[in-house]
């Protein structure tokens, strides 16, 4: 029998997911978790279901829950507002009602689009002002499972950078090497701000979370200082060693896509506090995005 303390890790196929499989498996006991089981060391659950949900737990009986799973096409959300609501919203109270009964430390992955973007600079303590589907279903969510578990650790990033481990997911830069390699243009906006945040940094940081149950409430978790996508891509595209042509600036919102907000720049003044590691520049980010492999 495995000594180590369990971690269910719910929403494993995705692009967070599987780098958290990867670096918590040295320490913790994984057991993933996503709508279809791929593999022994994972659990079929449904989120939006709670049958489904008692059922992945009482199997799972975990010491920690990190919550990943959710409908996160920002466009998709705002057409479907109660598919979005069932599986983001109801699916975290559910997954938090099984946290409480089992008595497991929960680390719950929310956003910044909680926020409208109005301003730069959102602290944890900021009240949430979402302008989309998906900012409301989050921010709904959020409450929710401070109210079921007043322990757990939300966590907020405002973009998140990186290649998936395994094809399908929404990593930035898997669809950003996709087009250019093919010569396709990448149409970006310059008037969205972000602090990106790189996938195994992230990662170092829930796992941080899940290790010290002191550390409760919100947290921010992003780069020192923000950058507008547009400028992000042509990043990309100049270190990846493509023409920065490629990257078509985009100047005014698509009209009807769902509303994102201008601004997402997350402080981090918790996380600096009590993260035994410092916030890592922009700089650094991008770097690690791109090279970190383990």
């Amino acid at each position: 029998m495995d000594p180590r303390p369990r971690m269910f890790i719910i929403g494993a196929h995705g692009f967070v997911g599987g780098h958290l499989v990867l670096q918590a498996s040295g320490r913790w006991n994984v057991i993933g978790g996503d709508l279809l089981a791929s593999s022994e060391n994972e659990i079929a659950i449904d989120v939006a279901d709670p049958a489904s949900v008692a059922s992945a737990f009482a199997r799972v009986r975990p010491q920690v829950v990190v919550l990943l799973a959710a409908m996160a096409d920002i466009d998709r959300c705002e057409r479907e507002p109660r598919l979005t609501e069932s599986i983001n919203a109801d699916g975290a109270e559910f997954v938090a009602r099984g946290s409480a009964q089992c008595g497991a430390r929960l680390i719950y992955s929310s956003s910044a689009a909680v926020f409208d973007g109005t301003r730069h600079g959102y602290r944890e303590s900021d009240a949430p002002t979402p302008v989309s589907v998906y900012g409301r279903t989050k921010a709904e969510a959020e409450q929710r499972v401070a109210k079921l578990m007043p322990g757990a650790a939300i966590v907020r990033p405002a973009l998140v950078v990186g290649r998936g481990l395994r094809p399908g997911t929404n990593a930035l830069l898997d669809k950003l090497e996709t087009k250019f390699s093919a010569g396709r243009t990448v149409v970006a906006p310059t008037y969205e701000l972000r602090n990106p945040i790189d996938v195994y940094t992230l990662c170092e940081f829930l796992l941080e979370l899940a290790a010290r149950p002191e550390l409760q409430g919100i947290f921010h978790i992003g780069a020192t200082e923000s950058i507008s996508r547009f400028d992000l891509v042509t990043l990309y595209a100049e270190r990846l060693g493509y023409s920065r042509d490629l990257v078509v600036p985009q100047t005014a919102p698509i009209p009807g896509r769902a509303p994102r907000g201008l601004d997402h720049f997350l402080l981090c003044e918790r996380s600096r506090t009590v993260w035994s590691r410092p916030v890592p520049s922009l700089e650094e980010t991008i770097e690690r995005s791109l090279y970190v492999t383990a």
